[in-house]
């Protein structure tokens, strides 16, 4: 076996840890991720460059498909705190910008998983859904080219939080260096035998998406007057 990072616990020679900020940034407000058990199969994970570039215990990660549940040590209490937000696109939600942030710190809860697997979690998680929800709204493209996203739109795990606690904090700095991994992840990866990747979205409309779409992506797209596959 290879050498493990302690801290990444990836192998030394493809390890991202010399990206991670010269010093862990500590902003005031907290990010806590619900994960997928999925998730933590994942090689190629986004979750622990956020976990080791915020300061300690500014990012909690709980696992499970359903949440909170008893094993979950204190989340109860966090969901239920006022300065709690989701970050979920509801129909209810409101941009995160229009936040009043002055002296206030939050406490973003945020579903580290697929979309499919994320409404499944906000389905049967009834607390969730009295929590006040928030969304972003960026142009920002994802870096995290490696990997299929379903739309040119989404953004990783990492990005998402990074471009949240940038808005909430007033400060590009977690934009600019929370995400440093992944660029190194990727450019890694690329120079091994890696592609770049299209989002679903991209290569349903020029007919190149490999696998039969769902009903949903599909009345989505045929909405907007979009090609799909036949």
């Amino acid at each position: 076996m290879r050498d493990l990072c302690k801290d990444c616990r990836r192998p030394l020679v493809v390890c991202w840890c010399s990206a991670l900020p010269p010093n862990r940034l500590n902003p005031g407000s907290n990010i806590i991720l619900l994960q997928h058990p999925a998730e933590e199969k994942r090689c190629l994970r986004t979750a622990p460059m956020l976990q080791l570039g915020l300061a300690e215990n500014k990012c909690l990660i709980f696992k499970g498909k359903r949440f909170p549940l008893p094993k979950h040590n204190n989340l109860e209490s966090i969901l239920k705190q006022p300065n709690t937000l989701l970050l979920y696109p509801s129909k209810s939600a409101i941009d995160i910008k229009e936040l009043t942030c002055d002296d206030r710190f939050y406490n973003l809860i945020l579903i580290d998983s697929t979309w499919p697997q994320a409404k499944a979690i906000y389905a049967s998680s009834p607390l969730l859904q009295k929590i006040k929800q928030v969304k972003l709204v960026t142009s920002n493209i994802s870096s995290y080219i490696i990997r299929t996203q379903p739309t040119e739109g989404c953004l990783s795990t990492l990005e998402t939080a990074a471009e949240a606690l940038s808005q909430l904090e007033k400060n590009p700095i977690y934009r600019e260096q929370l995400i440093q991994p992944l660029h190194m992840l990727c450019k890694y990866q690329l120079e091994n035998g890696a592609v770049t990747h299209q989002s679903k979205e991209y290569l349903i409309k020029t007919r190149t998406y490999p696998k039969l779409i769902g009903k949903r992506l599909s009345k989505l797209l045929k909405s907007t007057n979009e090609c799909v596959l036949d």
